[in-house]
């Protein structure tokens, strides 16, 4: 049957190689102007509500313009409006590394472009993630357990929360596999008053009741760290209630004040009592990779799962988040649906890991290209050395405040956070916490530097989280004055309102 010629129409060649090449340059050279001028812009953003929706169009151009046009725009309408995350003066959360190394990964995850959900769907993908997870499991000094080879394995995600749902989910259907799907009302969770919230959506999202949740207060007296007796009580409270236990989550580094929990007693006490226990280092476990913080991971050989995020302190760009798990079976027993498009008919290939299984989503990215460019560009030597030098920077900054007798330091340093609060003024000063939050809002609002903040114990505190890449002693130093300078300005202020 004779097929009509279609209408005529200018081929549009999305993906010619010579253009491509021509445009790359363009974005390359548009993206290292942005990295020389960063410190230019206001840290945090300055743009209000609304305000890019009034400078665009209603409606998408009916053709095609050239990408000079479209990074003009990017430098007119989007930079200005940024948070810039990657600039030396960026405290703010936890630090979100980029590097040179880390965008060549990037490229080539983005350039390759493929999807490996299964093995057939991308072989070597997946066999270069298996590798990337046992490299970093050794690096980190994590147990043999972990590694592929020792009867576990790991996974690239693209984040923490996700990590959380999967393990939440592998840890239910265990328990339910014992009680009956009925049981699910039963099951409790637990995590300490300083752990991430994520564990809290992961709860909701995999079926546990918020009231089967239980938030365990820290203090003080352990550095807010969870103690083995806090969990003990709240476990064998549960108990006598007809409650089961079914997951502990120990952090090492939480996101407010940096609190480690006591990895190897909480390790005892989930095996006693039958629970999952969870590792999040996500942001200290970057630190792991230097034997002087390996004691900080000690009892890991008690855990079911450990995550950690590389890109936040490892030099890779967003997003990179490790999950390593004892038994793979229980993960993939939880998260494996396999429609008959997706089986492989390759004669040969039984033993072989389709990571579709360890995650939520089916399409997953190439993500593991973009840890070994880091790791083969850097070395662990040199990413050790990026590791100290933000901790030393932190100790710099935590001596330089403990020296003004104006500011206190809130809980132990052990890593680059560093978390501290303009002093009572005296005894059952109620105010001082409201001076502190004028204090943050006059550092941030200078556009000079950017931090967050945290409340634990009813106090007011802030954060100064030192882990950019391109952040040096001089921005430390400057930070330092910045916070001296509207110390002054505010108490001054406050003293003159009295």
């Amino acid at each position: 049957m004779a097929m009509g010629s279609p209408p005529s129409l200018d081929a549009l060649s999305p993906l010619d190689p010579e253009t491509f090449a021509v445009e790359s340059h363009a974005v390359i050279d548009f993206i290292a102007g942005y990295y020389r001028d960063v410190e230019k812009y206001p840290v945090r953003s300055e743009a209000e509500p609304g305000s890019l929706r009034k400078l665009l169009p209603e409606a998408p151009p009916e053709n095609g313009e050239p990408v000079e046009g479209i990074l003009e725009d990017v430098q007119r309408h989007i930079v200005p409006g940024l948070t810039h995350f990657q600039s030396p003066n960026f405290f703010a959360y936890y630090p979100f590394n980029a590097s040179t190394a880390g965008f060549v990964g990037e490229m080539l995850c983005t350039s390759f472009n493929v999807a490996p959900f299964t093995w057939v769907a991308s072989p070597l993908a997946t066999e270069l993630e298996c590798v990337m997870m046992d490299w970093m499991c050794k690096l980190m000094g994590l147990p043999d357990r972990f590694l592929f080879s020792g009867g576990g394995g790991g996974v690239l995600h693209g984040s923490t929360c996700e990590a959380v749902v999967c393990t939440l989910a592998a840890a239910r259907d265990r328990a339910l596999g014992r009680l009956g799907h009925e049981g699910i009302t039963k099951l409790v969770v637990y995590a300490s008053d300083q752990s991430h919230s994520t564990f809290q959506k992961g709860a909701r999202i995999v079926g546990i009741a918020p009231s089967n949740f239980r938030i365990i207060r820290t203090s003080a007296a352990s550095s807010y760290g969870l103690t083995a007796d806090g969990v003990r009580d709240a476990v064998e409270a549960d108990i006598a209630s007809g409650l089961v236990p079914l997951y502990l989550c120990a952090t090492v580094g939480t996101t407010g004040i940096g609190a480690v929990d006591p990895v190897a007693a909480l390790g005892e006490l989930a095996r006693r009592y039958g629970m999952w226990l969870h590792v999040d280092a996500a942001y200290a476990g970057s630190a792991l990779i230097c034997p002087e913080f390996h004691d900080y991971i000690h009892g890991a050989e008690l855990a079911d799962s450990v995550s950690m995020n590389p890109h936040k302190w490892f030099l890779t760009n967003m997003d990179c988040c490790c999950l390593w798990v004892a038994s793979p079976a229980l993960l993939t027993s939880a998260l494996s649906i396999t429609p008959e498009y997706l089986n492989d008919v390759s004669e040969g290939k039984t033993d072989v890991i389709d990571h579709k299984d360890w995650q939520i989503a089916l399409t997953r990215r190439f993500r593991a290209i973009k840890l070994w460019v880091v790791l083969r560009r850097y070395g662990a030597a040199g990413i050790r050395a990026h590791i100290r030098r933000h901790v030393e920077m932190a100790k710099c900054f935590e001596q330089a405040l403990k020296a003004d007798e104006r500011f206190e330091v809130v809980g132990p340093t052990r890593f680059s956070l560093v978390t501290f609060r303009l002093r009572p003024r005296y005894e059952g000063d109620h105010a001082v916490n409201a001076l502190n939050r004028k204090l943050l809002n006059a550092v941030n609002t200078s556009g000079r530097a950017f931090m967050t903040h945290f409340v634990v114990d009813n106090k007011f505190v802030i954060r100064i989280a030192i882990g950019a890449t391109m952040t040096g002693m001089q921005h430390i130093r400057g930070a330092c004055e910045l916070l001296q300078e509207k110390a002054t300005e505010i108490t001054t202020t406050a003293t003159t309102t009295i």
